[in-house]
């Protein structure tokens, strides 16, 4: 007999609410009875087997043993294979074995094991929100127990699903609903599954969890809008039907899950869904169209209300009303995924004010990224969520969509090599570690994670500062054309060239990215501008933050827009008013609003007025 284990968010308020077993609000596993046939036997794999990927018959004996005794029994064996296989230079196989090893100790890992872990990623990656449970309840249950023996067999043995699944899998999903909306889908229809096991796959990692309260944008209330995902079951069913009859402009046998994961996300229930097929009628080349079909409500622009106030926050309401542009967007995006179409919804600021777009996959597989956005207003960049993490989508995370180069057989073979670079880490096999991360770079050098892997072992081998320097360099050209990513691993090169006394090479790097970015890319300047700032906040007086303050609106902030108004003098008003300096906050706000560019009647303009008469009436802090 074995005792619940309740895990909480620590250190995080959250709401009590009661629990329900179809939302699964609290997980409850009771372990099964002890008895598992730990003395069963297998034949052990021999040499000749490691080195060739398994057979389905080999495979489904295994599978066979694993479900009499345990899946913990085997997994080293498996491991062992790959690892055999990888030396030996063969992929193939090395790339099979370990597929199985992974499977393998998914199964075996302990649920309450897996549970504390993963509140522990959540909270590091700061996306735990209101609508998430706020207590898990497990025993030592294995997370293979949400499967049926059908389902794990199927796993195990179909290789392309699982380069899919790991590839795809996150630390931030919540793997025991995960394998259990999986096991629904499939034990309803197994052939079904089979066929559209992409889109459950998809489906899997969107709805293991609730949406935020603020998705998929904060601008219409809870009662106008509902921000329920519909039942997993009910979403396979609804997709895979539009798919049989037509109606969508992507097959879904297409799409990867990557992919399919963005048409999932629907806000919009079926039936709004099944209207926009009937009402709007806009081919996938010209879909950038469903952003204008909504008319711009001039008047609520020149109110500044934002928020719907036209009622239930409907398709059919926000074509018949018109909205702002957060509303064009959500519109456009829902008529995308009507149609198997994977959209996003993309916020950002402009010059003179904030504004919302969207991006869709086109018929030619592409992504475009620039629908509704208007060049002239000069937008740094957009911030779209990945439904799967419900986390923002990185620049660079947006880039590689654009670019699809992870379904090309390069990058495949990168990360086979890069999965095997891990394991070696984390067996502290340092030496060929940091072999098989050269390998996943040389196949491709875009390989994020082969660079981290990479580093991580030559700083844990104890590599000089030139040695990381040189990777470093390596990098910083592998990803030139992305430059969130160059300007991250160029910050790690100049800090250890200052910290060993290379302060020109440094500020040679230093100004390089600041140069190249000062145009294309002015966010990220002031990104490293903010950081400095806040820096000085948290390490010196007031007056010194004022003194900095002042030198980055008086150079940076010369023409700068609504983004430096939100990044900079927003945070550094607000910190002003809490250490009771009323007087020198009002100052850095008047000095602010004469060098920004705030033209007249613009949404900047208006969170101006606004900030001064909040600055009137601010009382001081005892």
């Amino acid at each position: 007999m074995t005792t619940d284990r309740v895990f909480h968010w620590s250190g995080t308020r959250r709401p009590n609410r009661g629990f329900s077993a179809a939302c699964l609000l609290a997980i409850v596993v009771l372990l099964p009875g002890a008895l598992r046939l730990r003395a069963q036997s297998y034949r052990p794999l021999s040499e000749a087997e490691m080195l060739q990927p398994p057979t389905t018959e080999r495979l489904k004996g295994l599978v066979d043993f694993a479900n009499k005794a345990d899946w913990d029994q085997l997994t080293p064996m498996f491991r062992t294979a790959a690892l055999r296989a990888y030396e030996k230079g063969r992929l193939d196989a090395a790339e099979r074995w370990y597929q199985v090893y992974r499977w393998s100790a998914l199964f075996a890992e302990p649920e309450n094991r897996f549970i504390q872990q993963w509140i522990k990623e959540m909270q590091a990656a700061r996306v735990v929100h209101a609508n998430l449970p706020h207590r898990y309840v497990a025993t030592k249950a294995h997370l293979g127990q949400w499967l049926s023996p059908g389902l794990q067999a199927w796993l195990v043995g179909d290789a392309q699903f699982s380069a899919e699944f790991f590839g795809l899998y996150s630390r931030l999903d919540y793997l025991p609903e995960v394998l259990r909306i999986l096991d629904e889908l499939h034990g309803r229809n197994p052939a079904r599954f089979a066929r559209y096991a992409n889109l459950a796959l998809a489906i899997a990692v969107v709805y293991d969890l609730p949406p935020p309260p603020d998705w998929p944008h904060g601008q219409a209330s809870p009662d106008d809008l509902t921000r329920r995902l519909p039942p997993p079951e009910n979403a396979f069913d609804w997709w895979i039907r539009q798919d049989q009859l037509d109606r969508t402009y992507h097959r879904l046998a297409d799409l990867r899950a990557d992919e399919l994961k963005f048409v999932v996300d629907a806000a919009a229930p079926f039936t709004e869904l099944e209207w926009s097929q009937r009402n709007v009628d806009v081919p996938l080349h010209e879909l950038a169209k469903a952003y204008a079909l909504v008319r711009y409500s001039v008047d609520r622009e020149n109110r500044q209300a934002y928020v719907w106030a036209n009622g239930p926050y409907t398709l059919p309401a926000i074509l018949g009303a018109g909205g702002i542009c957060v509303d064009q967007a959500y519109f456009a995006i829902q008529v995308g995924k009507a149609r198997a179409v994977p959209t996003l919804l993309f916020r950002g600021e402009g010059q003179d004010g904030r504004h919302a777009w969207f991006g869709f996959l086109d018929e030619n597989g592409q992504w475009q990224l620039d629908a509704g956005r208007y060049g002239e207003l000069r937008f740094v960049t957009g911030y779209a969520r990945d439904p799967q993490t419900w986390k923002e989508i990185s620049d660079h995370e947006l880039k590689f969509l654009s670019e699809r180069f992870r379904s090309l057989p390069a990058y495949h073979i990168s990360t086979v090599h890069r999965q095997f670079a891990d394991d070696y880490l984390q067996a502290k096999n340092l030496a060929a570690a940091i072999k098989a991360a050269w390998l996943a770079v040389k196949f491709e050098p875009r390989n994020l994670d082969a660079w981290t892997t990479l580093l991580v072992a030559q700083s844990a081998q104890g590599d000089g500062p030139k040695q990381i320097e040189a990777t470093l360099y390596q990098a910083i050209a592998a990803f030139g054309n992305y430059p969130d990513l160059e300007a991250a691993f160029s910050g790690r090169l100049c800090a250890s060239l200052r910290a060993r006394g290379q302060l020109s090479a440094a500020d040679f790097e230093e100004q390089r990215i600041l140069a190249k970015n000062r145009i294309a890319r002015g966010d990220l300047a002031l990104l490293r501008a903010q950081e400095s700032l806040q820096k000085t906040v948290e390490t010196r007086p007031p007056a010194e933050a004022i003194k900095a303050y002042n030198t980055l609106v008086d150079t940076q902030g010369r023409g700068a827009g609504i983004d430096f108004y939100d990044k900079i003098v927003t945070p550094f008003v607000q910190y002003l008013v809490k250490h009771n300096c009323p007087a020198e906050a009002r100052q850095a706000a008047d000095r602010a609003r004469a060098a920004l560019y705030v033209p007249p009647g613009s949404q900047l303009e208006g969170e101006f007025d606004r900030l001064f008469r909040d600055l009137k009436t601010a009382p001081l802090v005892r």
